[in-house]
């Protein structure tokens, strides 16, 4: 485990980077803020995602590919998170609703400025809406 600014990361946390090493600050960066700013928080990674939950999962960090490769950076992480309706945002790549008012937002993230007021203001309303569902 590393310690990164309060957050320590895990052994699978730094394997799930292993082919993609220089996304892993972008990873680290999202991760050290979010478990900052919202309590009670698990990690759980994945063979293609890393999630983050309190009652259920709320965000991703995953590498899907949400734009076409031309148009996506060398390096990045995708973040998703769920709202209970479409956030309009030209910052939001992909939206879906697969489940009725229960919308599946993706965003490509290249740089650590990505990760701002604005985006973690989503991540905890998708937690708060995640700890409100049955």
């Amino acid at each position: 485990m590393e310690e990164q600014g309060g957050y320590t990361i895990s052994g699978d946390e730094l394997f799930f980077f292993h082919e993609k090493p220089a996304a892993l600050p972008l990873y680290e960066a999202f991760a050290r803020r979010l478990l900052a700013e919202i309590d009670n928080v698990t990690v759980k990674v994945q063979k293609t995602q890393i999630s983050f939950s309190n009652r259920h999962n709320f965000a991703f960090v995953s590498f899907l590919p949400v734009r076409r490769a031309k148009d996506r950076p060398k390096t990045y992480i995708t973040v998703t998170f769920g709202l209970q309706y479409k956030k309009e945002s030209p910052r939001v790549d992909a939206a879906s609703e697969p489940y009725p008012n229960r919308w599946t937002h993706h965003m490509l993230i290249a740089s650590p400025e990505e990760i701002d007021d604005e985006l973690m203001g989503w991540i905890k309303e998708a937690a708060e809406f995640s700890a409100g569902k049955r």
